[in-house]
């Protein structure tokens, strides 16, 4: 029995290294649906990498090299989009917002990519659902995965019951109290949501105590990260599944108006959705990309999550990038209104493009997207998640210096459902707190 293990042992060793040396004589370009990929060890340019315990090693090698062979088998990413056209309403749609633009003067035009119309409610379904797939071809029968906005924790669920795989889901027990609704989805779907009250009890607390639970699972279990940071081969898995968005949106945006946009904007959380739609248009020089980051309270205040305005390069959960931490690589408290832009780094992809300035980025406080908010629900009828809300702040923020013509496209990355709480808070809705009042005093 011994040296039975041992064979398969070395059968499995020699196997990793054919893929590591496929890895490193493959032109990735040739094989992959964005235009921007890491080097063997992870890096764009000079962030990224992969900071792990040794534990943790064999797995994450099994994970890059059953990536690669999906990266390199085109049934693969078709039986993906197959998935997601049956399960997941893509493609989903381009609109333009006439009422929203006209609001701001009308001498551009602004469309949005509804990902908000995407299965459960957000872009994050087009990243579990791919790496569902991955789980069924690594064989494992558990996921894990963290969220904070709860999209992602809601969209891991959904994919768990969908293809009968046993799913715990690491939340701060902040985020918990404020996106109650989705913590009461994904028990329903079957999750097991377990509450971290350590640190700050928000995103970064949430990945900890998930790496936390795979380095002691991880023959039975696979790691669902939910956006484009962490170690390799994360940050460019996520982003290859989330490039469907801006797949889609070329096509669209040239069959609606026979030209690619001029400028793109994008909320900047860990960065999945901004990279999922930035990336399939790095290589167009015409086409700005702007992202959005959390203000906060303001810039000024040091109660942000802007990593790009008061951040710095450092070393954290596995990769490097831009953190937001003081002097001495002490990670500093966030704040956003957005559960989901409430962390402390940003995608290493991103930091690059930063870096390479081919993404212009900007921050939006917390009273702008408010504003944006109720702007976009009153003139279109379309209910923003408080993420998403933050890159048609900037919109409004830029309009009067964006030139007359301009074709803007916003990435509508997710739904307000969830935020029905924050938002009605901030708005100071008194019939929703008379609502309340009424509900807690039945129970």
């Amino acid at each position: 029995m011994k040296g039975q293990l041992t064979s398969q042992e070395n059968v499995r060793r020699i196997y990793l290294q054919i893929i590591k040396q496929k890895i490193e004589r493959y032109n990735f370009n040739s094989m992959s649906t964005q235009t921007i990929t890491p080097d063997v060890s992870g890096y764009y340019g000079e962030y990224g990498g992969m900071f792990i315990p040794e534990i943790l090693r064999t797995t994450f090698d099994e994970l890059i090299a059953v990536f690669t062979e999906a990266k390199a088998d085109p049934e693969f990413w078709q039986s993906y989009v197959d998935v997601m056209q049956s399960y997941s309403c893509r493609p989903t749609p381009v609109t333009l917002l006439e009422n929203f633009a006209n609001s701001l003067g009308g001498k551009f035009q602004i469309f949005c990519k509804r990902e908000d119309l995407n299965h459960t409610g957000a872009h994050k379904a087009n990243n579990v659902m791919g790496q569902g797939l991955l789980v069924k071809r690594m064989g494992k029968k558990r996921i894990i995965a963290e969220t904070g906005a709860g999209q992602h924790g809601v969209a891991t669920a959904t994919m768990a019951a969908k293809m009968g795989l046993e799913c715990t889901v690491y939340m701060g027990s902040v985020d918990v109290e404020r996106q109650r609704p989705n913590v009461f989805w994904m028990e329903q779907l079957g999750a097991k949501v377990i509450p971290v009250t350590e640190g700050t009890a928000t995103l970064k607390d949430a990945i900890n105590a998930a790496m936390r639970d795979w380095a002691e699972s991880l023959e039975t279990t696979h790691y669902v990260l939910g956006t484009t940071c962490g170690p390799h081969p994360f940050p460019e898995m996520v982003a290859w599944f989330q490039s469907i968005i801006g797949q889609e949106s070329r096509e669209q945006m040239l069959k609606l108006s026979d030209k690619l946009p001029d400028r793109i904007y994008a909320c900047v959380g860990g960065g999945s959705n901004a990279s999922g739609i930035f990336l399939p248009f790095i290589e167009d020089e015409s086409v700005e990309l702007v992202g959005v980051e959390a203000g906060g309270h303001g810039l000024d205040t040091g109660a942000h999550a802007a990593r790009f305005s008061g951040g710095s390069v450092g070393i954290a959960q596995g990769y490097k990038t831009y953190f937001f931490q003081d002097d001495e690589g002490q990670m500093l408290h966030t704040h956003s209104i957005a559960a989901g832009l409430d962390y402390i780094g940003v995608s290493p992809i991103l930091s690059h493009l930063h870096d390479q300035k081919r993404i212009r980025f900007t921050a939006a406080t917390d009273e702008a997207v408010i504003s944006a908010t109720k702007l976009l629900i009153r003139t279109e009828g379309i209910i923003p998640a408080l993420e998403s809300s933050h890159a048609f702040a900037s919109v409004v923020e830029e309009a009067p210096d964006i030139p007359d013509g301009t074709q803007v496209l916003i990435n509508l990355s997710g739904r307000g459902d969830k935020d029905i709480f924050n938002i009605a808070e901030a708005i100071g809705d008194e019939k929703w707190q008379e609502f309340l009042q009424t509900r807690a005093l039945k129970h």
